[in-house]
This record gives structure tokens, C-alpha cells and sequence, in this order.
């Protein structure tokens, strides 16, 4: 049995595990259930009514939050000429092509969040997959990370792009920021994430997509939110 530790007992005290609670009543509980003394990223995990064992209903896709996620993420573009120009311009942390993947490959370099890649070079970005896929890293044209459009891209990800995809057993889970943000702002981060899951329901699901909702922060209890406070 998983033992808990003092912190999360106490804030489990304040959450009713019977209860499902409304959007707002939600939102002011998580901020106040946080056990840690930093800055906890508040997040949400969404189980749906998918088969995650057929390719049809496996969701991966990325979603830019409208207050961002309160981290500014570190990019890594691997791009040529003028597409590493426009990466660059936009705010990308690193710029490169072949030298990036060799210092991956070679040193272990793992000094960014995120990285994108102009199509061109993911033959180049496929022959590291067994490094980045592990870390979840690779590239993908699903999370909008393979794209010729590197500056909007760079862009998005610094303004709190975030991507997703579902577990084995048919949950998202995602960011949708920090404790200290304001109640306004954890709500329309939350309700923008519900919503923008529930329109890329698979046709092949009959029913109920989004089964429930649940809110928590790092190390911090479950709090479940009620799907009728969401227009879906």
C-alpha cells in the first residue's frame, strides 16, 4: 500500500474524494492543497473513453495556453539557412543542424525542453530517435514540432505551448500553470484545454468522450472537477 507523507495527508483532509467539484470551487481548492514550498505546477488528467490499443483512437497533438504554463521553455531548432535564420529571430535557445544532433549523440546534451525540425532534417533528427523518443523529445509533425513554420513555432512554445498524449490506459494529462496564477487565469487554462480535447474526439468513439476530469499540484491530492462546468 502507498504511504503518503504528512503534507499530503493534511491537504488530502480539505479535499472530499466522494465529491465532484464545480469549475470555480476546483480551482480555489487545488491552490490551496499545494504541499510543496516552491512554485508547483497545477495540472489536469483527463481519462477518456478511447482504446488506447487501436492507432485510430490514440490522440498527440499540442494546444497553446492562453496565460502559457509559467515556465519558459528552452528550444532547440534543428533547421538550415534560412529556416535557422527565422528560428533564431523568433527566440530560439539553440540553432542548428548537424552539429546539434552530433552534440546530442556524442556529449549526452540534453540542455533544452523542446525541439523542433524543419522536415528536411528529421532523416538526420530519426537517427537519434533512440535517444530523444526515450525522453520524449523526438520531433513530431502531431505536436506541430516538424513544421516549416520554425519562427510561429519558437514563438508558440515560448508563450506556453504545451503537447499531449494519451497513456495505455486512455489518459491526457497536461499542464495548466502554477499556484501563484491567479484563480482567473488556472481557470481559462483549464476550460481551454478541456474544450480544445473534447473537439478532436476520434469518430470511431461512440459516447461520452471525456469520462472525467482532475485537477492536482505537484505532490498534491486529486481534486475532481465536474464535466457540466464545461461547455463540451
Amino acid at each position: 500500500m502507498k504511504k503518503y507523507g504528512k503534507k499530503y495527508v493534511e491537504a488530502s483532509k480539505n479535499v472530499d474524494k466522494t465529491k465532484v467539484y464545480n469549475l470555480e470551487d476546483a480551482i480555489k481548492l487545488v491552490k490551496t492543497t499545494s504541499t510543496t514550498k516552491f512554485d508547483s505546477t497545477v495540472e489536469v488528467a483527463l481519462k477518456l473513453n478511447i482504446d488506447s490499443k487501436k492507432t485510430d483512437q490514440q490522440l498527440k497533438g499540442s494546444l497553446s495556453l492562453p496565460h502559457g504554463t509559467g515556465k519558459t521553455k528552452t528550444v532547440l531548432v534543428i533547421a538550415k539557412g534560412a529556416f535557422a535564420e527565422e528560428a533564431k529571430t523568433a527566440g530560439a535557445d539553440f540553432v542548428g543542424d548537424k552539429d546539434m544532433i552530433d552534440k546530442i549523440k556524442n556529449e549526452n546534451w540534453f540542455g533544452f525542453d523542446v525541439v523542433v525540425a524543419t522536415p528536411d532534417m528529421m532523416p538526420e533528427v530519426g537517427k537519434i530517435g533512440n535517444i530523444l523518443g526515450p525522453r520524449n523529445l523526438m520531433p513530431n509533425p502531431k505536436t506541430g514540432t516538424v513544421t516549416t513554420k520554425v519562427g510561429d513555432t519558437v514563438k508558440d512554445i515560448k508563450k506556453g505551448m504545451v503537447t499531449y498524449k494519451n497513456d495505455k490506459f486512455g489518459n491526457v494529462h497536461t499542464v495548466i500553470g502554477k499556484v501563484s496564477f491567479d484563480e482567473s487565469k488556472l481557470l481559462e487554462n483549464l476550460q481551454y484545454v478541456v474544450t480544445t480535447i473534447a473537439k478532436v474526439k476520434p469518430s470511431t468513439v461512440k459516447g461520452a468522450f471525456i469520462e472525467n476530469i482532475t485537477i492536482s499540484t505537484t505532490m498534491g491530492p486529486g481534486i475532481k472537477v465536474d464535466k457540466n462546468s464545461f461547455d463540451i
